[in-house]
């Protein structure tokens, strides 16, 4: 249960801070002085990371609980075989 409640917290701490680095890294550059991207001649876009992250971290918690689900269902089947 210790061990289950240490990963819990780790990954809490691991989400915070990745949403603290995603909003201090993932800004636009400013404009190089100049003018540039005033006119027609606009600067690229910044590209978003924002859902393709989600998604992955999602499907990564997906991942993890049929694991532990499966780890848990080996270990209570392997001591139901002991008893019998």
């Amino acid at each position: 249960m210790k061990k289950s409640i240490y990963y819990l917290v780790l990954m809490l701490f691991l989400l915070m801070g990745s949403a603290t680095i995603k909003n201090a890294v993932a800004d636009n550059p400013p404009p190089p002085p100049g003018g540039h991207g005033t006119s027609g001649n606009q600067a690229p876009a910044g590209a978003p990371i924002d859902g393709g992250l989600g998604i992955l971290l999602a499907m990564g918690a997906v991942y993890g609980g049929i694991k532990l689900y499966q780890a848990r269902k080996e270990k209570q089947k392997k001591v139901m075989q002991e008893l019998s």
